[in-house]
């Protein structure tokens, strides 16, 4: 076999040959088209039953892939299948590529072919095969390059749910767009054949022997985070969640915290997290680092910092043995639910692992609390931080977006961009920008914009009239990210406008005004961008905020973000309109937007409404019906609202006709059973704990009345197992007597507590002559939905039980 190959013709035969002896199969395909997934579908199959990691990536652009193929992949339902869609926002998506490894042995096609019938046999195509013994460089380059693509944000995961979004996107766009998928402009094909400008390493990159100063002191937030972390280590936890707001130094904390441990490791999504890291961890520890990502493996330095999608490979994740570190800190730990991050978790064993974030809440819906083992040992918010002087603080301006959102199809998450990009760009709303961004702007702005097509027509116009303005995209071609930052710091540039490059991981402290000019999608990326504004620098003495604010979604509730008084819970439930913020700030709404908020108010979607659009987002991000933890974990709105809206989960999905006809009869036989245990109140977890071990037992043996002896070892596993759960509930001065098992006094605490205080005037459970159990009898075919229902609210009863016992309630 050659080293490299070309083929014109006939490319399935080499895929389908390839796929069989794979046992990694990763496709990055722009279009999937079903006559080309049936060419393949066989050997697909095969692989997949042999347990291939098969990974396919295809995207929305232009709405060519069909959803019947997406549909016919669906349909091989095989865990170690995943498939993503890039959501291309109207910008070009064109990639074609096929990537095959096992063992030692690999191959990478790149070229024209996309999945279709005619790409693999009739038309004209070009397509060069390389064997990984070519160049085993470029063949790992490609692997982590797939991966990083496959889990970036503009990605979505493709299952039954997701589907009919994309199938009900796709049919309202070729409605529309008849013709357009013969339309290819010459412009198109000019901006798919430029070089993109690289990016230039930075000057310290290049120097191995560079002296770093060790005399660097914690400051601030940062001390009072490491005495919290020496207590996390007192009370023996190896994992903990500190949660620091954007410029106070999250970085330089786990560096000062590292010097105590020989073998660190430092993960992250970005290559400039981690070059900006391993320049502050050899300043505060006085020793070199080595960077593990794209082509720069080093594995000879004992302070390592790795890229996740290059550890989300196999092959690169078992160089290291799973003990390989002593400690591993994990940067934006809001990510660390996310597959990609969840292997590498699961694979090392540390000492103590470490996650930093400045935004705790669930992006991407994952259980972020049960990565940390329920420890977030410590937290401060950046309204926390400006009233302790710490942050700069923001005077904030609310000016009119005359936009009419209500017009604009809302696509579950976000406004389809297509119909909101036709609204932004129009010169009579640039010019509104232009005149109150002149207006209030201090020296160095950046611009948060919904499109690249947006930050291109703004920094335009913004050009035109005067003012030295650059968009900064994923497709800026004429000026690298280090050159603009540098042009925007030195005053060559008044404003940067970009889409979502600065929410994460990139400080300018110079920045003193932030312009939005996008809708506020997310009150988690808000939050983001806000902290871009606040770092402290000499001379500036606040951050300009100029917000345009129209009646788009989260309008009436995203100044609750500033909002002193408004914490967890109450997040977004105050009745003024203005939020009450540190001393040092100021808010300034325009009269207009002050009457706009009122009305939406009025106008806000029914409580029980909102409840069903954030389950159903939840449901269609699952592809199934969400559990009541998980509406709980990934939903936005406060799960509590179930119950106060509803009574509990089980009688809003029988609201809203999710349950099944059978489900529902079991609910209405035995509501009575299902809403004690949703309203019982948890002063302390050990009625749960009980009631998890009967379940545990299965779904008819649970009804078997038990012994407080025979719950007690069970009982007392469960508080010693974890050490959260202990400190919580398992460490007054009597249970601590029980740390050492003693089951006559575990059971006589299980007996007097939770066995006999559970016992009510409803009958529902008895505890009598040293038996415990339900007072009542359950059909043998309701049995199996009687207990996942049970089970499923104990669950999450639990959940958030030790959350906020815990002060570590995500929200």
């Amino acid at each position: 076999m050659r080293d490299i190959s070309l083929h014109t013709s006939q490319l399935h035969e080499e895929i389908k040959q390839a796929m069989v002896e794979s046992s990694t199969i990763y496709i990055l395909s722009s279009f999937i088209m079903k006559s080309g997934v049936e060419m393949i579908f066989d050997a697909l199959e095969h692989a997949l039953k042999n347990g291939a990691d098969v990974k396919f990536l295809t995207g929305d652009y232009l709405y060519v892939t069909q959803p019947k193929a997406l549909h016919r992949l669906l349909n091989l339902q095989q865990e170690n299948l995943e498939i993503r869609l890039w959501k291309s926002n109207g910008v070009s998506f064109h990639p074609k590529t096929y990537i095959f490894k096992h063992k030692e042995k690999g191959s990478l096609i790149v070229g024209s072919s996309n999945m279709s019938r005619s790409a693999y046999t009739s038309g004209v195509e070009w397509n060069l095969q390389m064997q990984r013994t070519a160049s085993n460089t470029t063949f790992d380059e490609a692997m982590e390059a797939f991966i990083e693509l496959f889990y970036a944000n503009e990605t979505m995961s493709i299952n039954a749910e997701s589907l009919k979004i994309y199938q009900q996107e796709y049919d309202q766009f070729h409605a529309t767009h008849a013709d357009l998928l013969t339309t290819w402009t010459k412009q198109e094909e000019v901006e798919l054949t430029l070089p993109s400008e690289e990016e230039p390493l930075p000057a310290e990159a290049n120097e191995p022997n560079a002296h770093y100063p060790t005399k660097l002191q914690p400051r601030q937030a940062q001390t009072e985070a490491l005495t919290a972390l020496e207590a996390t280590l007192e009370e023996e936890y190896n994992k903990a969640m500190v949660v620091m707001a954007t410029g106070l130094g999250k970085t330089y904390l786990a560096a000062f915290f590292a010097k105590r441990y020989k073998r660190i490791l430092f993960i992250a999504h970005r290559e400039e997290i981690l070059k900006q890291a391993k320049k502050s961890f050899e300043q505060v520890i006085g020793m070199q680092g080595g960077l593990f990502y794209g082509l720069e493996k080093d594995t000879s330095k004992d302070m390592l910092f790795a890229s996740i999608f290059t550890l989300s490979i196999q092959e690169q994740l078992h160089q290291f043995a799973p003990n390989a570190f002593d400690l591993i800190i994990i940067d934006e730990f809001h990510h660390a639910a996310a597959k990609s991050y969840q292997h590498v978790i699961d694979y090392f064993e540390p000492q103590f692992l470490l996650g930093l974030t400045a935004t705790p809440e669930r992006t991407d819906g994952q259980d972020v609390f049960a990565i940390c083992e329920g420890n977030v040992a410590y937290e401060i918010t950046f309204i926390e931080a400006i009233q302790r002087g710490w942050l700069t603080p923001f005077t904030y301006h609310g000016i009119l977006d005359d936009i009419d959102y209500s017009s604009i199809r809302w696509l579950g998450t976000k406004y389809d961009q297509h119909e909101l990009m036709i609204r932004q760009l129009q010169t009579e709303r640039a010019q509104h920008i232009y005149r109150k961004w002149k207006e209030l702007k201090q020296t160095r702005t950046l611009g948060f914009c919904s499109s690249i097509q947006q930050a291109e027509f703004l920094a335009n116009y913004f050009n035109e009239n005067g003012a030295h303005a650059l968009a900064l995209t994923s497709q800026s071609k004429t000026h690298s990210r280090t050159e603009s930052i540098r042009m925007l710091e030195s005053g060559e540039l008044d404003i940067i406008f970009t889409v979502d490059l600065f929410n994460e991981g990139v400080d300018i402290p110079s920045v003193d005004t932030l312009l939005f000019a996008r809708p506020t999608e997310s009150l988690v990326v808000f939050t983001q961008q806000i902290g871009r504004g606040l770092r402290t620098f000499a001379g500036k003495n606040s951050c300009v905020i100029i917000d345009l604010i129209g009646n788009y979604r989260y309008a009436d509730t995203k100044l609750s973000v500033f909002d002193t008084e408004e914490k967890g819970d109450k997040k977004g439930t105050r009745k003024n309109i203005e939020p009450i913020v540190p001393t040092t700030c100021e808010v300034h709404l325009d009269t207009a937007v002050v009457d706009l908020l009122k009305e939406l108010r009025k106008k806000r979607s029914p409580r029980r409404e909102r409840i069903f659009q954030d389950y159903y987002q939840v449901k269609t991000q699952l592809g199934r019906r969400p559990t009541y933890r998980e509406v709980h974990l990934y939903g936005s709105l406060n799960s509590k609202e179930y119950k106060q809206a509803f009574g509990g989960y089980f009688a809003f999905l029988k609201t809203y006709g999710e349950l099944t006809e059978h489900e529902a009869t079991v609910y209405e036989k035995h509501y009575d059973w299902l809403s004690k245990v949703e309203k019982e109140t948890m002063t302390k977890s050990y009625k749960m704990v009980v009631l998890q071990y009967l379940l545990d037992k299965g779904p008819s043996d649970w009804l078997v009345p038990v012994t407080p002896e025979k719950v007690a070892p069970y009982f007392h596993q469960f508080y010693m197992e974890k050490n959260y759960r202990k400190q919580i509930d398992f460490s007054s001065k009597n249970t601590k007597a029980m740390w050492e098992y003693d089951e006559k006094k575990v059971a006589k605490l299980i007996a007097e507590m939770p066995m006999s205080k559970w016992v009510g005037k409803d009958r529902l459970v008895f505890f009598e002559d040293g038996k415990f159990g339900v007072n009542f009898t359950v059909n043998a075919k309701d049995q199996e939905i009687l207990h996942r229902m049970t089970e499923e609210i104990c669950d999450y009863k639990m959940q958030g039980y030790f959350e906020r016992k815990s002060n570590g309630s995500i929200q």
